[in-house]
């Protein structure tokens, strides 16, 4: 068994994890408050679960992957939606992010990046707004103050 170290680059925001959520909506312990999940469940899963809200307010609420079609119309979704989750950190420890681009590179490769395209793709696919919505949709306020470009490190 091997452990991945990986650097990932991600334009969106830093949600945090449980032993520091960075968002507004904690109790008085510093838990995550959200209607939508427990993190006390015994498969609470915060990516998977946070996914499924975003596609469902993208119109996609199917569970049955059986279903002809079923994996195209969820991709479908997913553009729609437009935004990603990811976590850095450990595997163990995972702490989470939510963006609207993410690249990611494994130990011992490199990725050669158009700085200035990235920065073109901001405002042409409009992530600042993408990243709004799903937000909106989940019911978070993170405490960055607006959405850039964050550099993490994955260790599991």
């Amino acid at each position: 068994m091997s452990t991945s170290t990986d650097a990932i680059l991600a334009y969106g925001y830093d949600l945090g994890g449980e032993e520091e959520w960075r968002v507004e909506q904690l109790d008085e312990d510093g838990a995550l408050q959200l209607d939508w999940f427990d993190p006390e469940a015994e498969d609470a899963d915060f990516i998977e679960t946070a996914t499924d809200r975003l596609l469902a307010g993208a119109g996609f609420t199917e569970t049955d992957w059986h279903a002809p079609g079923y994996f195209d119309r969820k991709a479908e979704a997913e553009t729609r939606v437009g935004v990603e989750f990811d976590t850095y950190c450990s595997g163990d420890y995972p702490l989470y992010v939510i963006a609207a681009k993410r690249v990611t590179v494994a130990r011992g490769y490199i990725e050669n990046l158009d700085l200035a395209a990235l920065a073109r793709d901001v405002i042409e696919l409009r992530w600042d707004e993408k990243l709004a919505a799903a937000l909106q949709v989940l019911g978070i306020t993170p405490k960055q103050s607006k959405p850039g470009w964050l550099l993490c490190s994955y260790w599991g």
